[in-house]
């Protein structure tokens, strides 16, 4: 398989996308298994999100995430991205404060 790259814009300061982004792994973790391993300024990750086995990797820069994971073929590949993206995209609104990212997500 091959690799779908994405990358997500932000205007956060990186700590604060650091906790944001820490939130969203801790909801895949709960309702999907995944397992995130923290390097650095930034995560791998593994495990299956709707029954689609996950196995990527992103890196926090100054604005933005970036991010590469396993092509999960034709037929699921823009799905997955979309929503990769909407997911990042929504933990990184800096119009929403941290509590209400961790209210989205409960």
């Amino acid at each position: 398989m091959g690799t779908m790259k994405f990358e997500v814009p932000h205007t956060l300061p990186k700590d604060e996308v650091r906790k944001r982004v820490e939130q969203l792994l801790q909801y895949w973790g709960n309702k999907y298994g995944v397992k995130a391993d923290w390097q650095g300024e930034g995560a791998k990750l593994a495990g299956k999100v709707m029954g689609i086995q996950l196995d990527a990797s992103f890196v926090i820069t100054d604005n933005a995430v970036q991010g590469e994971g396993t092509d999960p073929g034709m037929l699921l590949r823009s799905k997955a991205k979309s929503y990769l993206q909407e997911k990042f995209a929504s933990v990184l609104d800096p119009k929403q404060s941290l509590d209400q990212v961790k209210r989205t997500l409960a």
